[in-house]
Order: C-alpha cells, then structure tokens, then sequence
C-alpha cells in the first residue's frame, strides 16, 4: 500500500510541474495568458492531492495534518478560479490582468512551498 501512495504522489508532483512549467513558460517566454496545459496540470495535481488526503496506506500511528491539508485546498480552489478567469476573459478577447496570471505562478509556488515545509 505504501508505493501505491508514493505512485500517487509522484503524479500529484507531476501535476504541480505541469502547471508551474507550464505557467513559467508563458511568465518568462510566452504573452502572459492562461493554457490548456495549467488547467491539465491543476487537474492532475488536484485529483491526485484528494487522493493522497485520504487516510489509506499510512503506518500505524501516522496522523495527516488537516490543517496543512485544508490549506492547500483552498490555495487549489483559488488557483483554478483564477485559471477560470483568465480562460474566460481570453475567449472574450480580453488581455489577462496581470495581477490575475502572476497570482497563478506565485500561489502556485506557495501551495508547494506548503507541502515542503510546514
């Protein structure tokens, strides 16, 4: 059970490098708009990260931490509403706002910076 959830969590990485390179090439190289390839990459990351909250596979006595969880969660939940905007507003024609696609980098960013350290 216990490589069942490193496979899961191994996606759930692969889903957070998904959506930040994702992200950074367009920040750093690309016109600053929101891709199909951040909602696949949020996608993935989301589905696995629930997956890895369930409390199956851990060792005895082993607790997770619904506070970090919680967290993170929300910080998700954020990220997807703001890949919802920007998606919207570019099928409208509209430029992303820039506060709207570096708050995606930058949650993004902190949600793992969550998951490494706290």
């Amino acid at each position: 059970m216990e490589i069942l959830r490193h496979i899961v969590l191994f996606v759930h990485l692969i889903g957070f490098a998904i959506l930040f390179g994702a992200w950074a090439v367009q920040a750093f190289g690309g016109k600053k708009q929101v891709t199909g390839l951040m909602s696949v990459g949020m996608t993935i990351a989301a589905i696995a990260g629930l997956a890895l909250a369930a409390p199956w596979g851990l060792p005895e006595g082993v607790h997770l931490n619904y506070a970090k969880l919680g967290t993170k969660l929300v910080i998700l939940l954020i990220i997807g509403a703001l890949l919802g905007i920007g998606s919207a507003r570019q099928k409208r024609g509209q430029a992303v706002a820039p506060v709207l696609f570096w708050g995606i980098g930058v949650l993004t960013a902190v949600n793992a910076g969550i998951a490494a350290i706290w």
